[in-house]
């Protein structure tokens, strides 16, 4: 029974698999159109994206061209194809420049952006451009139900960049850069003044300050005490019960020691 149950699927399988590959070579854009609805309806993305192929080429200014398109877009997303999606999205505002979709579509295409920002180690290339999407979608429909959605959004991706340029700071501190740490850590907290790292970078900036300091050329080295001073004057009037003040209080008194 078990054998004559598989053998059935099988055959079933078989069969419509066959129906379908007639209806992909056929030239009844009807029955594309309706097996290709029923596909999408089943999650069956792939097949329905040949369909719909099919049927926005042949006719591309009708109602089920319009709809084919869309629903490619569409089903790229459920793939997780998110390139091929936003390129989708992308062409149909272009194609369809006065659908009802456009406040959608863009959003669509701002989501693309979003599923395509890798994590915060990697290059945040494509982070910027998601930030810069959906800000764009904002922009041009701050009424929008999704407008706090997206702040929301906005605000986890800045973060993402945020902790990367933290981390940056971090690796130079950690292999000495002296120079890069400072140079980092001044960069990061123009950029992010109410962080919760900001404490940790400034300490990084001064500490680093100091060793650069020592370690430069006699002629630099006046200028560059002078800057590191003022660094932990700075740091000391911000975080006056930091945990880090003995240690740079130290570092401080050190070069006013060789000065």
């Amino acid at each position: 029974m078990k054998n004559i149950l598989l053998f059935s699927v099988f055959v079933v399988l078989l069969s419509a698999c066959s129906d379908y590959a007639k209806i992909v070579k056929s030239s009844d854009y009807s029955q594309k159109f309706v097996t290709a609805n029923t596909l999408y309806d089943q999650k069956e993305f792939d097949k329905a994206i040949v369909l719909y192929e099919q049927i926005y080429q042949h006719a591309p200014k009708s109602g089920e061209g319009e709809l084919s398109y869309y629903r490619m877009a569409q089903a790229y997303f459920q793939i997780e194809d998110y390139y091929m999606a936003q390129y989708y999205y992308s062409s149909y505002m272009q194609r369809f420049p006065y659908s009802d979709k456009s406040e959608e579509i863009l959003f669509m295409i701002a989501m693309c952006s979003v599923k395509n920002s890798p994590e915060h180690t990697l290059d945040q290339t494509e982070t910027e451009l998601a930030i810069s999407n959906v800000q764009q979608f904002v922009d041009r429909y701050p009424g929008s139900y999704l407008v706090d959605s997206c702040n929301l959004i906005i605000d986890q991706l800045r973060f993402k960049l945020e902790r990367k340029e933290f981390e940056t700071v971090q690796l130079y501190d950690r292999t000495e850069n002296f120079k890069a740490a400072v140079a980092a850590g001044e960069l990061f907290m123009e950029h992010y003044s109410r962080s919760a790292f900001l404490e940790e970078v400034h300490y990084m900036v001064v500490k680093n300050s100091y060793f650069m300091t020592i370690n430069s050329i006699e002629s630099k080295k006046s200028e560059r005490s002078a800057q590191t001073t003022e660094r932990f004057r700075n740091f000391a009037l911000r975080y006056a019960s930091s945990k880090y003040i003995k240690e740079l209080e130290n570092y401080v008194a050190l070069l006013d020691k060789k000065q």
